[in-house]
């Protein structure tokens, strides 16, 4: 089951390949939930009101509101803020090999979910084409990006929002995250090299993200157990070790696979990633999306990105589609 919003404001469902309008299934529930466009009013109504409205559209007759023709879909939501983070240990060492080859974690990675704050405003849907962009490259230096770079990600969307001031446990996230997508955080490589330091990312990343058209909720992805952490985190991360989710991955370029992993792989949980956003007292809000980071294994040909493999970077062209059983596909190409 995924969710999505079709370009004249409608909330639809996608089950099984049957594509409905939400709204005309007659069901018991708020029909202000579904007549904004957007998935906000929905996403905010919480926990009770997702699995009422579940269990209502699986014992529907779908065909009463079936959407006929092909839909397109737009951006499911409303973004509110968008936080990055580094949550995948391979990904971390890989790249910090790059720079730091006898001690590739920084002294922090194992010990809280490293992140950056990016640009909401940049985050399209699926099918949008992405613009190379131009920056510095480096002293007196400037010009199109020569180093563009794909990243293989999941984004958790935030449904209920929390108060300010008050942090979320790391027990009660999944009270707050409404659903999941694929995530493309575009990356002009050579333009983040030179303005990261000391601030970390920046215009190398805020051009445009890419998220997937439809959003699958978090209740129908299934959990495994998650990697051992070492050294145990503080008491505020500690919680939330069953929380490995069983996403396969793929990205594809031209056709071609070049990467293939699990997001079972990953070190950092998504409620370690929720109990780390707002243990200062941040507040989450509807329509935030969380991305994970990108997503690598241990395993030749599951790096997640083209700076692990050693490119090549990405040509004008070229079309990356990220793609997963579970989730909804997320495509881009570059102009």
């Amino acid at each position: 089951m995924r969710y999505g919003v079709s370009a004249d404001g409608r909330v639809l469902v996608d089950v099984d390949g049957v594509v409905a309008d939400v709204g005309a299934l007659g069901l018991e529930a708020d029909p202000s939930w579904f007549a904004a466009p957007s998935l906000n009013r929905f996403m905010a109504a919480g926990p009770d009101a997702w699995a009422s409205v579940a269990e209502q559209v699986r014992g529907a007759d779908l065909a009463r509101g079936a959407v006929s023709g092909d839909v397109v879909p737009v951006l499911p939501i409303e973004v509110a803020d968008y936080v990055d983070f580094y949550a995948s240990i391979h990904h971390a060492t890989n790249v910090g090999r790059l720079f730091r080859p006898e001690n590739p974690l920084m002294p922090n990675w194992r010990h809280l979910p490293v992140a950056y704050h990016g640009r909401a405003g940049t985050i399209v849907v699926s099918g949008t084409d992405v613009r190379r962009p131009s920056g510095q490259l480096g002293e007196g230096v400037f010009g199109p990006s020569a180093r563009l770079d794909f990243e293989l990600e999941v984004g958790f969307v935030v449904g209920v929002p929390s108060v300010l001031g008050t942090p979320v446990p790391v027990d009660e996230a999944a009270d707050h995250v409404f659903g999941v997508v694929l995530l493309n955080d575009w990356s002009a490589r050579d333009i983040q090299a030179w303005e990261y330091q000391p601030l970390g990312p920046f215009l190398g990343k805020s051009f445009a993200t890419s998220v997937s058209a439809w959003v699958t909720p978090l209740s129908e992805i299934p959990r495994v157990p998650s990697p051992a952490q070492s050294p145990e985190p503080l008491p505020y991360l500690r919680a939330g070790r069953d929380w490995g989710l069983d996403i396969p991955l793929e990205a594809v370029r031209n056709g071609e696979v070049v990467t293939q992993v699990n997001f079972a792989e990953m070190y950092w949980t998504l409620p370690q990633l929720v109990a780390h956003c707002t243990v200062n007292g941040a507040s989450l809000r509807t329509g935030d999306v969380l991305a994970s980071g990108t997503v690598s294994g241990p395993a030749p040909g599951q790096q997640g990105c083209l700076l692990e493999q050693g490119g090549p970077f990405l040509a004008d062209g070229d079309e990356v589609v990220l793609r997963s059983p579970r989730l909804a596909d997320v495509r881009g190409r570059i102009l």
